[in-house]
This record gives structure tokens, C-alpha cells and sequence, in this order.
């Protein structure tokens, strides 16, 4: 007798289809994708010719229609051709020193620099110093603040006389006339960075019971920073205004010097080579305080 073929209706019911397992080859892995080297220095030329393309600009036609206009006969300046040619040794050769004054620009330069450097630094420790203290007293600030805004407004030589008959000294006088001129936009600045703290802060300071010198460390001087680092701004553009009109009196060595020995020797061409390393000084000491600051304020600073 034949046996009944089995079929698929004779499977159990409950056998269910076998899924295959996924393999290591079937695993995607999503993974962010990266701007290609090339496509970054493209982009970050594209941001510098951004910066640097239009005052390039802007210089090349100033000098050209300076160029233009100081080219003609009876001229008072001198066009920067010409300036170039008769300047064209202490461009190449800043370092010479036959003693005396008669130096290279980079030993002028040098010299005023350490000037500021003395007398910037000695208004920083006391500008903010004064500004915390002033800032913690709402009768300070009202007090303090018109004296401060009126002798803010007294040029830098006005000191100068003063400082001679004080010092005695050409060196200290200019230091003096330095710290004089830069402190008062630290002072202003920092009181009224420490007035603006916000209220919550002091509070918090005040639940994990912060001593004097950890809420000055970890509160204000983070709070006050940004309004801080403006007033350093201010007083270092100040602070190099400052050296070269005193220089130009007390004389030795200085840029402010050299510029009034080029005068009284009628060099007009050293005067503006002279000028044009002032300002551009000047703005690289301004940018070096604005990047130190968005540093410490971790961009929270003007720039």
C-alpha cells in the first residue's frame, strides 16, 4: 500500500520563515562629510582677499593721486617716489647706530616702545585697580566721575611741564605723561564694567560664600571684562599719542625725536616714512589688545 505524499500543508503551523542575520557587510555607517582640502584654502583665500583686497585698493589710489598732485613744480610735499628715493636707507638699513641720536628708525622705534610699555603697564595695574574700587560705590562713581571725564580732556603735553618739574628727568617725565594720558579710560571703563555686573551673579557669589579675593577673580573681573578691555583699547591708542608729542620735546632717542630732527633739518620725506611707521604701529598695538581680549572674553569683547 503507497504512502500519502507529504505536502507543505502537513509543516507545523507554528514554524515561522527564518530571517537571514544581517552581515558586517550590510552595516551602513553614516559618517559626516568633509570639505575637501582644496575647497577650504579656496574658501579661506576668498575670506582674506575679502580683508585685504579693498584697502590695498584704496591705498594704491591715494598714493597714485598723491602721486599726481605733488608731481607738479613748486610743490610744499614731496610725491612717494620721491619720498621712497631719499628715504630709501633708513627703509633698508633700520639698524645702524653711529652713537648719539644719529641711530637707525628701529632704535627710535624700539625706544618709544619701551616707553609705552612702561607707562601703559603702570596705568593698566592702576586703572583697574581704581575702576573695581570706584565700581563697588554708586556715591564713588557719581563723585569721581565728573573729575575723571575733566581730566581725561587735558592733552598729554599740557603734562608735560609738570612732569619735568616734578622728575627732572626727560625719561620719567614721558613715562609719567604716558600713564597719565592712557589711565583714564581704564578707570571709566572698568567702574562702569563692575556697576553693570549682573545682580545674579553677586547672589551666587554670595550662596557659595565667595571670599573678597575669589569673587574679584572668578566674578568681576570675567563680568567686567569686556568693558574692561575697551577702556585698554582707548588708553593704548592714547598711550602712543602720547610718547610721540613728548618725545618731540624732551628729545634723545625716540620716534617723537626723529620726527622733530627731520623737521628742523627740512628732511620732509623722513617725516612722513616716520609717520607711516607711527600709524602702522599704532594699529597693530590696538589689534594685539583686541585679540588678547576676545581671547580672554572668548568673543564676548568688541573687535
Amino acid at each position: 500500500m503507497s504512502m500519502p505524499a507529504l505536502t507543505n500543508d502537513s509543516a507545523p503551523k507554528d514554524s515561522a520563515p527564518k530571517v537571514a542575520a544581517p552581515t558586517s557587510a550590510s552595516v551602513v555607517t553614516m559618517t559626516p562629510k568633509q570639505q575637501p582640502r582644496a575647497e577650504r584654502y579656496v574658501k579661506m583665500a576668498r575670506e582674506a582677499a575679502v580683508r585685504v583686497v579693498p584697502p590695498l585698493i584704496v591705498m594704491a589710489l591715494f598714493l597714485l593721486i598723491w602721486e599726481l598732485v605733488c608731481r607738479r613744480a613748486g610743490s610744499a610735499l614731496p610725491p612717494p617716489s620721491r619720498v621712497f628715493t631719499e628715504t630709501r636707507e633708513l627703509i633698508f638699513h633700520p639698524f645702524f647706530d653711529h652713537g648719539g641720536v644719529d641711530k637707525g628708525l628701529f632704535w627710535h622705534l624700539e625706544a618709544s616702545l619701551r616707553r609705552v610699555a612702561f607707562g601703559y603697564a603702570i596705568a593698566v595695574v592702576i586703572g583697574v585697580g581704581v575702576g573695581t574700587l570706584i565700581g563697588q560705590s554708586v556715591w564713588a562713581m557719581r563723585g569721581l566721575d565728573p573729575i575723571f571725564q575733566v581730566l581725561r580732556t587735558i592733552p598729554p603735553l599740557a603734562w608735560l611741564p609738570l612732569s619735568l618739574a616734578a622728575f627732572r628727568d626727560g625719561q620719567p617725565s614721558a613715562i609719567f605723561v604716558i600713564f597719565i594720558t592712557s589711565v583714564w579710560p581704564i578707570i571709566i571703563n572698568t567702574a562702569v564694567g563692575i556697576r553693570n555686573i549682573p545682580q545674579d551673579y553677586r547672589n551666587v557669589a554670595a550662596v557659595v560664600q565667595l571670599n573678597p579675593l575669589e569673587f574679584f577673580a572668578k566674578i568681576m573681573i570675567p563680568a567686567a571684562a569686556p568693558y574692561i578691555f575697551t577702556g585698554l583699547r582707548i588708553g593704548i591708542g592714547l598711550s602712543w599719542l602720547a610718547i610721540v608729542a613728548a618725545e618731540m620735546l624732551i628729545g634723545g632717542v625716540g620716534i617723537g625725536f626723529f620726527i622733530w630732527d627731520a623737521w628742523n633739518s627740512s628732511h620732509i620725506s623722513e617725516i612722513i616714512l616716520a609717520l607711516f611707521y607711527v600709524g602702522i604701529i599704532g594699529f597693530v598695538l590696538d589689534r594685539l589688545i583686541a585679540v588678547v581680549g576676545k581671547i580672554v572674553t572668548r568673543g564676548t569683547a568688541t573687535n
